[in-house]
């Protein structure tokens, strides 16, 4: 088995197609338990998970809730000779930056970080930005390097170099940097993003990326993401496709949701999702949270939403009715085992940020996508959900 997956990882499915495994981390809240941090500071870094799209000119907004959770990363290399990072492929942002030797921080100093005067190929932009998180701001420099990964090479990219991290909780965290994937409108602006410069390089057989997270996942196999195309082994059925309603996220609609086999008319007037690889948990509307519990008879605690686990198999399913097709989540995919005292926990959080035309928002992220194989089809503004193998 174990040189089946080796063989997987490395298996290139042609010129344009590569397949980057992803390794799952444990969660930083049980990496900052470990080191010793008190239960304090992590409850000081909830934020609600939709502030993460809000966006102004000056300032991007991308919370770092989101990564709070487990997370899924995988390498790339910036620079001649290449230096090496890992990183999340985040299709709720669209910016590329990683740690630097520009930056002292303690959270800088324990991950890997570029060393612009080690690449014969970086240029500097000397342009300055600021990414806001909601405990703290990431201060980058902006510059221009070679970007690799595994057979794609990505010439002249934009990418920011830190100049300053908080340590908390970037100091914990097992990723270097974030390489975002949603669409051009929330960049830094007036630079092309990395999928756009893939396509105008002509680095990709076809405008399209997808993942697969696993249902089983370890550290060193999380799940893949597959540039340029599809790998039709790793999903089963028919493709359900749904087309972005707004250009800025990969961002759908959604017509339905029900619990088992009841219909909620949650989205009776439209609901939107935004398809996140970069969340971990299932986020509902905030205005339906009290009622999701209560139909799920699921108590909130300091631990999350917890449930005791033998109770699982007969929770209900939850679906969502996406162009027309039912996509349906069973509790063993949604519930959450993590603990060694017959208590399970949900993986869903809830926000308050409603869409941008005023549509519930929900945040279809890796809980959602280990259940559905994903498909990101730039060239026709829309997402498929095939069922994951």
């Amino acid at each position: 088995m174990r040189w089946l997956v080796l063989a997987l990882l490395c298996l290139q499915l042609g010129e344009g197609i590569v397949r980057i495994p992803l390794k799952k981390s444990k969660s930083v809240g049980e990496l900052m338990r470990e080191k010793g941090v008190p239960e304090g500071v992590l409850k000081g870094l909830k934020r609600d998970p939709g502030r993460k799209y809000q966006f102004s000119n000056a300032v991007t907004y991308e919370t770092l809730t989101n990564y709070l959770n487990s997370f899924y990363f995988g390498e790339i290399s910036i620079g001649t000779p290449p230096q090496n990072f890992l990183v999340i492929f985040d299709t709720g942002s669209s910016n590329l930056w990683v740690p630097s030797t520009y930056c002292q921080a303690p959270a800088c100093v324990n991950h890997n970080r570029f060393n612009s005067s080690q690449s014969s190929t970086f240029s500097d932009i000397g342009e300055t930005y600021t990414l806001a998180y909601g405990f703290g701001d990431v201060s980058v420099v902006l510059g221009y390097d070679t970007v690799t990964i595994q057979n794609i090479v990505v010439r002249n990219q934009e990418f920011g170099l830190t100049l300053n991290e908080p340590s908390s909780p970037f100091y914990y965290l097992d990723f270097d940097g974030i390489l975002g994937m949603a669409y051009p409108a929330i960049a830094i602006s007036g630079y092309n993003t990395l999928i756009q410069n893939m396509m105008q390089q002509s680095q990709l057989t076809e405008s399209v990326f997808s993942f697969y997270f696993s249902r089983n996942p370890t550290y060193d196999y999380g799940g893949e993401v597959i540039l340029g195309g599809i790998a039709p082994q790793l999903y089963s059925g028919e493709i359900t496709w749904a087309p972005v309603v707004e250009e800025v996220y990969w961002k759908i609609g959604i017509e339905e949701f029900a619990i088992g086999s009841s219909a909620t008319g949650w989205c009776s007037q439209g609901c939107h999702g935004i398809v996140d690889t970069g969340t971990f948990l299932l986020t509902i509307p905030g205005q339906y949270m009290s009622a999701f519990l209560q139909a799920l008879g699921v108590e909130e605690s300091q631990e999350g939403y917890v449930v005791n686990c033998n109770y699982v198999q007969s929770m209900p399913s939850l679906s969502f009715v996406i162009s027309g097709t039912q996509l349906v989540l069973p509790p063993s995919v949604y519930v959450l085992n993590v603990s060694n005292n017959g208590v399970c926990t949900v993986a869903v959080e809830s926000t308050y940020v409603s869409s941008s035309s005023g549509q519930p928002l929900w945040i279809l992220g890796n809980i959602f996508l280990r259940q559905y194989y994903s498909i990101f089809d730039i060239a026709n503004n829309r997402v498929g959900f095939a069922l994951s193998a």
